[in-house]
């Protein structure tokens, strides 16, 4: 009887250790002094996308990793280094269809008891941090392409304003002080754009923007547009058109988002456009209001298409490079469109300029 006692109990400690180990999101693989797998969880298994791990297998057969480079990973010389606890994040786990996650792999010894340094096995704990890494990179790319951003402006109005001080000092030349003064300006109106760019965009992440709908005069929305933007244009010896019908109603929107979502559209085209036309548009559309802007400008390529309003793209077209932009721009506006409930439609051909066609509807009261 007493001998049974100690086995119930036996059991009943290992089912306790089972149930546990499988109660935890991450996978959890425990090996003998081989490496051979002694016992797993069903996270495990659900990570590595198996339905059973063979105990006579060692590790390996199953944690097949790749390093950053793609090079395989030693795992078992990996786990037999191990002396204590020993944690990676820049391992990558390849699927049978070749998909692959990032994954944090933890190494921890079993010990013969506290103060041995016998070594009977090892634990080894398995997260996805695909998500994680993602995170981390794109936070990466953001400082990058912010600091590169805001490092051409600030030298250039520098180096402006450090010329106008000295034509000031020296020969008073009013004329070159006012164009340094006024490149100077532009580049402060860039940095500008861009800081509002990046509010607009931190708002919209944290989903804290909201639609203060009001009743728009789409007429006077269009021409206060062309208005603002004719100078520019002009300067560049480019046409504007405006063409807004006169079957027009008034629509309930978010003035501020659609304002946005359109000065984007035109800036881009006033970007990318060096002879020919701009032009923006406006019609009835179902329950709604059609907006279009129109360029002769370089067009996108059909690849591009795909990716301009991704986070931080920027075509590899050399024209594009000789422009500054951070490749947030058309990212936000797709925030802007998705939160006034619109829907937008690009069509442009390479050399042969772009539309960005964008059905607002009325937004119920």
């Amino acid at each position: 009887m007493p001998d049974n006692k100690i086995i119930d109990q036996g059991q009943l400690s290992q089912s306790t250790l089972l149930s546990l180990i499988n109660s935890v999101t991450d996978g959890v693989i425990a090996l003998d002094k081989d490496l051979h797998v002694s016992v797993y969880n069903a996270a495990t298994l659900n990570l590595l996308d198996i339905n059973v791990i063979d105990p006579k297998q060692k590790i390996n057969h199953y944690l097949k990793l790749i390093d950053q480079k793609n090079n395989p990973v030693e795992i078992n010389r990996i786990i037999k280094e191990t002396t204590f606890i020993s944690t990676y994040r820049n391992f990558k786990f390849q699927y049978s269809d070749g998909s692959l996650i990032n994954l944090s792999l933890s190494i921890s010894t079993i010990k013969s008891n506290f103060n041995s340094k016998l070594i009977i096995g090892y634990v080894v704990l398995l997260r996805d941090i695909t998500q994680e890494k993602s995170l981390e990179e794109e936070r990466d790319e953001f400082i990058s392409v912010v600091s590169h951003e805001l490092r051409t402006p600030i030298a250039i109005s520098e180096g402006n304003i450090s010329n106008a001080m000295f034509i000031a000092d020296k020969t008073k030349d009013i004329k070159v002080i006012k164009e340094s003064l006024k490149e100077a300006h532009s580049q402060i109106l860039y940095l500008a754009d861009m800081v509002n760019d990046l509010s607009t965009l931190s708002r919209a992440e944290r989903g804290i923007l909201k639609v203060d709908a009001t009743e728009i005069n789409v007429i006077s929305l269009i021409d206060d547009l062309y208005r603002n933007y004719y100078p520019e244009i002009s300067a560049k010896k480019l046409n504007f058109i405006k063409d807004v019908s006169e079957e027009i109603k008034l629509l309930r929107t978010s003035e501020l988002y659609l304002r946005e979502i359109l000065q984007n559209f035109i800036t881009n085209s006033i970007k990318y456009t060096s002879s020919g036309f701009i032009s923006i548009s406006a019609k009835p559309y179902e329950d709604g209001v059609v907006f279009e802007v129109t360029d002769s400008g370089i067009g996108i390529s059909k690849t591009d298409q795909q990716k301009v309003f991704d986070k931080f793209f920027r075509s590899e077209d050399y024209r594009t490079k000789q422009t500054m932009g951070t490749g947030l721009g058309l990212y936000v506006t797709m925030k802007l469109i998705k939160i006034i409930g619109a829907q937008i439609e690009l069509e442009s051909k390479l050399n042969h300029g772009s539309t960005f066609r964008l059905k607002v509807p009325n937004i119920k009261s």
